[in-house]
């Protein structure tokens, strides 16, 4: 019999390069979005102080908060038949994590290229490869067994979310899901498996445009979510914190203060997973989910890769940096 996963990751694997440089510059400019532009010398050789690299993706980021926190984790997502790849194997294996389910294909492993200016801000240059590939017919599907799905970016790929929502169902396994953006534009498609997401994470932008509904208006916004996705939907807003609804109550909490702001990559997946690792020990608690969730996206913005500080389950626990975070809970009328 296949072995009993706590959960297993779904999504994307990638090589991360960054960048920074004092030669790159920030500027105004109203042909792109934001208004603003990054600029570098056209014809020129700029000098570039270090490059940094590490692995990403959504699945591989999230796999090795569920490991760190004592979790049995499989990690399902594509890569190529290089070096990159290779990589990224290494370090999964590394935390624990079994890549038994991670498909090689003939394409280049999936690579981000993080420029960096002084500001702080910066412009990513992706190249999706390998990770477009995974699909359905590639998953091995006999062989799963989980307690939870986490789903990350599939690329748009909603044919393959369907695919994942019914074995689910199928095998009373409890899904949490982090869309990607290519997903998101496909809202009618999208709509309809959100009734089957046990725990649904969004940032305030994409949270207002499943819903149609204002994210200043939050209370509107959740009595108009919760209908459309009756599990726990959770709406992260940066520097302004996170609110969450069960359907029942809606709560909101701060951020905790960072030592260092030093990179925000993988932010986001750090919260998703902290939260979710916290309801598979605790599925009733969410103000434990909340805390956990910034408490690991807090200690990850601290250094360089989305991989930096995730937490281990005896950190979160012993560390009295992380007991206190003000959370309000109100009904919902």
């Amino acid at each position: 019999m296949a072995k009993l996963f706590d959960c297993i990751t779904i999504g994307t694997a990638t090589r991360d390069a960054f960048i920074k440089s004092d030669n790159f510059h920030v500027d105004p400019d109203h042909h792109v979005l934001g208004g603003k532009a990054l600029v570098m010398a056209l014809g020129a050789k700029l000098e570039v102080p270090e490059i940094f690299f590490s692995t990403g993706g959504g699945a591989t980021n999230a796999a090795v908060t569920f490991a760190r926190q004592e979790l049995k984790t499989g990690c399902i997502a594509a890569i190529g038949e290089d070096s990159a790849g290779d990589v990224l194997i290494h370090d999964l294996k590394k935390e624990g994590i079994f890549t038994g389910f991670m498909r090689s294909v003939h394409k280049p492993t999936g690579y981000s290229i993080l420029l960096e200016p002084p500001s702080g801000e910066r412009t990513v240059l992706v190249c999706r490869g390998a990770s477009e590939s995974l699909t359905s017919s590639t998953i091995p599907w006999n062989d799963i067994r989980a307690k939870w799905f986490y789903i990350s970016s599939l690329g748009g790929n909603i044919a393959l979310l369907r695919a994942i929502v019914a074995f689910a169902k199928k095998n009373n396994i409890r899904i949490a899901y982090n869309p990607g953006g290519k997903e998101l534009t496909q809202k009618q498609s999208l709509l309809p498996l959100l009734k089957h997401i046990e725990v649904l994470l969004v940032n305030r932008e994409e949270a207002s445009l499943i819903t149609s509904v204002s994210f200043e208006d939050a209370e509107k916004l959740f009595l108009k979510w919760d209908t459309m996705s009756p599990g726990i939907n959770v709406m992260t807003d940066a520097r302004n914190g996170v609110w969450a609804s069960d359907g029942t109550h809606m709560y909101h909490a701060g951020i905790f203060k960072e030592k260092r702001m030093q990179d925000r990559t993988g932010a986001g997946d750090a919260f998703g997973s902290g939260f979710t690792s916290s309801l598979v020990y605790k599925p009733e608690d969410i103000e434990r989910a909340i805390r956990l969730g910034s408490a690991n996206a807090t200690s990850k913005v601290e250094g360089m890769g989305a991989k930096y500080g995730l937490m281990t389950k005896k950190q979160f626990e012993s560390d009295k940096r992380w007991r206190i975070l003000p959370i309000t809970k109100k009904s919902l009328s």
